[in-house]
């Protein structure tokens, strides 16, 4: 019953507890609120000040001095990046935006289709061939404006952990989206605008200096971030990131640990990011239960999720005896089939299930919200269990060993909910972080070749497969805050033929709510297991690795002559070399986990 209260309070509270926007100083257990708020409030508004100010200087000013403007507001907008994305998430999102259009409230029945604003919006207009003078100052005025609007509202009143969940975000987001170019779409400036944000983060610790009992603590991490500022000085295609994080991100995070305890920092609960979190790809570095629906407990937890596995293997619960999660699911393919669909009446290929707990949306369009819903999906399908929920609980509890861990594991009389939570707990120990990839970057050995590095730093740089599919689980919910997982259009053609592509007849996104906007986008898969998880896309078009990367390498299908609107890679081609193709493949062929 703790875990159940502790978990509902986290969730209750945790818009209260992270705006952190005049909020009162209460006393108690936790940690002293910062009392250098002036401080900080300053260094946070002096940068979205200047920001504000270079964009308002660059209508009416020459090209060549708009370019020269909008890096110095880009500039500041990244020094105030540490402070604004932890204190303001929906602003900062929306001011780092990509310049794709914006799907809001399809699930409330209150559908907008928000044109979007921010810095990688005005840095795409400002650097086109045809400057469309009319995008860009608008772009550039309602972005001076939302920041005028931060800058006009800034109460800031950090307490010491909520300094410390700041730190081990960006930390985490510097790794993962800073030096990937997922925000600098043009000019590729990821690299120096993550020495902005490190310096920012300085600033903090030295602004909280008083705190340390331990001096040598605070120096350790000034020390390691400044080291990190001076790998990042370095041209963007070539940077080393797979050492970058192994030598730098790594240590950073182990030294913020020293500096909580230094603090002696007590924790109201965890966010997504573990309060512990020792490595960027380890088992702990993400908190599972920040993902789990709201009625899920923990209580009897290695037995429910035993009691699940039984049920994922059992074909009792669909209609004709014949099918369970396990026959689409096979453990030896990494929980997939093998085949492009299971069988002629199906339209979509099988993902896999593993690190399937790391995400904010189910099935391939998006519409279920938890492994617990898409449960559901699956038993209602005609095509698969083709059952009522209700008959599924009729069945379970017609098979006496079922019926007595149902009455011992479950004190309510949820059945039919406790039966997905069962399935639901098995598929969430489907994530072992223990690939090669893992195990190399955490130091645990030293295996990796040449090739398969490269692939790597391909994989999250020039090739730009990062900057949809983000570290480190590799799919589409965006860190560090894992709040979105984000749907593409990347224009997936129903064969292989490229010299007459026709585009996948199957609209995806748009079949849930008939939103035009959303036609044929799907949601961004793992990419781990992937050597194991063939054919490929959601129709199973592609057999190999070497097809999907050629796809890519074309620019997804307006590269292949399909024409659309909203395809949403960051990219027109890559331009990759067949030497780099395959390292990228090699890099991947390297996240093949251990038994499960």
């Amino acid at each position: 019953m703790k875990d159940i209260l502790s978990q509902a309070k986290a969730y209750l509270c945790v818009c209260l507890l992270l705006l952190i926007v005049g909020c009162k100083n209460n006393e108690g257990n936790y940690a002293k609120a910062t009392n250098n708020v002036a401080d900080l409030t300053s260094l946070y508004v002096g940068f979205l000040s200047k920001s504000i100010k270079n964009l308002n200087q660059m209508k009416g000013s020459s090209l060549a001095s708009q370019k020269e403007l909008y890096v110095n507001a880009r500039k500041n907008f990244k020094l105030a990046e540490p402070i604004l994305a932890f204190t303001d998430r929906n602003n900062y999102k929306s001011l780092n935006a990509p310049n794709i259009i914006q799907v809001k409230g399809e699930a409330s029945k209150d559908t907008k289709v928000l044109t979007p604003i921010g810095f990688q919006v005005i840095e795409e207009n400002l650097y086109e061939e045809t400057i469309d003078t009319t995008v860009l100052n608008r772009a550039i005025k309602v972005t001076s404006a939302r920041l005028k609007l931060v800058k006009d509202n800034v109460m800031l009143k950090l307490k010491d952990y909520h300094i410390v969940w700041l730190l081990r975000d960006e930390i985490t987001r510097i790794a993962t989206t800073g030096i990937t170019g997922f925000d600098s779409p043009v000019l590729s400036q990821s690299l120096k605008e993550s020495s902005y944000a490190y310096q920012t983060l300085i600033d903090i610790i030295q602004l909280n200096e008083h705190k340390f009992k331990n001096s040598k603590v605070k120096q350790d991490f000034i020390n390691a971030l400044q080291e990190a500022q001076v790998a990042l000085s370095h041209e963007f295609n070539s940077f080393d990131r797979f050492s970058f994080i192994k030598n730098h991100t790594n240590k950073q995070l182990q030294l913020l640990i020293a500096i909580q305890k230094d603090w002696e920092v007590v924790f109201p609960f965890e966010m997504a990011l573990s309060n512990n979190m020792r490595y960027l790809f380890g088992e702990d570095a993400i908190n599972l239960s920040y993902f789990s629906d709201h009625l899920s407990d923990t209580t009897n937890l290695v037995d429910k999720i035993e009691f699940g596995k039984e049920l994922f293997n059992d074909v009792s619960l669909s209609k004709n005896y014949n099918m369970a999660c396990a026959t689409c699911h096979v453990k030896d393919l990494a929980f997939t089939d093998g085949r492009k669909t299971f069988d002629e009446n199906q339209t979509r290929n099988t993902p896999t299930v593993t690190y399937a707990a790391y995400q904010r949306a189910f099935f391939m369009d998006g519409r279920a919200g938890s492994i617990e819903g898409q449960v559901v999906g699956v038993v209602e399908n005609h095509n698969e269990f083709n059952m009522s929920m209700d008959s599924v609980v009729s069945r379970v509890l017609s098979n006496d060993m079922y019926k007595t861990k149902i009455e011992s594991l479950y004190a309510n009389k949820r059945i039919d909910y406790n039966i997905r939570h069962a399935i639901a707990s098995y598929i969430k120990t489907l994530n072992t972080f223990n690939s090669k990839f893992d195990r190399n970057i955490r130091g645990e050995e030293n295996t990796l070749t040449n090739e398969e590095k490269f692939g790597f730093n391909l994989f999250t740089g020039k090739a730009m497969c990062a900057t949809c599919h983000f570290a480190p689980v590799f799919n589409g919910t965006v860190p560090p805050n894992y709040k979105d997982t984000e749907l593409e259009f990347i224009g997936v053609p129903q064969t292989t033929d490229t010299i007459n592509a026709q585009l996948s007849s199957d609209l995806g996104r748009y079949n849930v709510f008939n939103t035009p906007e959303r036609k044929h986008f799907f949601k961004t898969p793992t990419v781990r297991n992937i050597a194991k998880t063939a054919p490929y896309m959601h129709n199973g078009v592609y057999n190999t690795l070497d097809e999907v990367m050629e796809f890519y390498n074309k620019g997804g299908g307006a590269g292949l002559g399909i024409k659309n609107e909203y395809q949403t890679l960051p990219f027109d081609n890559l331009q990759l070399s067949q030497e780099e193709i395959d390292a990228v493949i090699a890099f991947m062929n390297t996240l093949t986990d251990q038994e499960y």
